[in-house]
């Protein structure tokens, strides 16, 4: 806003004032100054423009537009400070290009905003950043899928292994099955693959651990695994030479469901 006065410095006072702001908090610029006539008389007025200073979450946000426009994606920063923590809101003509593989962007983008928001500040501040509501269906199909292991790592009595995650969607995991009854859960491996291992209370110390992070052309090596080991496999079926003999004994049980499409893409979330 612009304000005129007298002087200079009644003026800064006064638009100040008027804004509720002081002056470590205002970004003020003299535009026009009084000069000084015949016998000392002030000649003209003072303008002076006073605006807010941007917050950590305006330059975040003012950050991530100028990031999306040099990789040429056609999406809107808009920001919010209603809650406890500011989100950024990204609207885009294309959201995956936006959100990326499991919100792998969206992560990246939100690591960078954090950083620009907390230049210069002693206590750390979260800025995060959103599209589509993202983050919210999201954490529910993955609190949905950290059930459906729980009940199969109790059913099966073996570790289950979930493909690597953010620290994040790890968290998600930790505070859905905190108060579990039958199973705890704990991280496991090196940044940036580190995963979550869920492990029944009451375990088979024989059995191997199960692989519920592995992909879709591992869903044979699934099977294989979760059936005891066979000895001489070959033939068609199982049989050895394919004439209806067991090659290493009999096991009837049924093979298992692999969990690695549950957590999906980040638009099927």
């Amino acid at each position: 806003m612009e304000f005129t006065g007298k002087t200079v410095d009644e003026t800064i006072k006064a638009g100040l004032s008027e804004l509720g702001l002081t002056e470590e908090e205002a970004v003020i610029e003299v535009l026009e100054t009084p000069t000084k006539g015949l016998f000392g008389m002030l000649k003209g007025k003072a303008v002076v423009k006073i605006e807010r200073k941007p917050t950590g979450a305006v330059k975040a946000k003012e950050f991530v537009q100028k990031v999306l426009d040099m990789m040429d994606i056609t999406a809107k920063a808009e920001l919010s400070e209603d809650g406890e923590n500011p989100t950024i809101t990204l609207i885009a003509e294309s959201s995956s290009s936006v959100i990326g593989y499991r919100g792998e962007v969206l992560d990246a983008l939100q690591t960078l905003a954090g950083a620009i928001a907390n230049i210069g500040k002693k206590e750390y501040n979260k800025v995060f950043v959103d599209c589509e509501n993202y983050r919210t269906r999201r954490e529910e199909t993955l609190i949905s899928l950290a059930h459906k292991l729980e009940e199969k790592a109790t059913e099966m009595r073996r570790d289950v292994i979930l493909e690597p995650m953010s620290p994040f969607e790890r968290r998600i995991i930790h505070t859905a099955l905190a108060e579990s009854k039958t199973v705890s859960t704990k991280s496991d491996g090196k940044e940036p693959n580190r995963y979550v291992v869920i492990v029944p209370f009451d375990k088979d110390e024989f059995a191997r651990p199960y692989n519920a992070g592995r992909n879709n052309n591992d869903r044979r090596s699934n099977r294989r695994d979760f059936k005891s080991d066979r000895k001489g496999r070959g033939g068609k079926g199982g049989f050895k030479g394919g004439k209806g003999k067991p090659s290493g004994g009999s096991d009837k049980r049924k093979s298992t469901i692999t969990f690695g499409t549950y957590l999906g893409n980040s638009l099927k979330d």
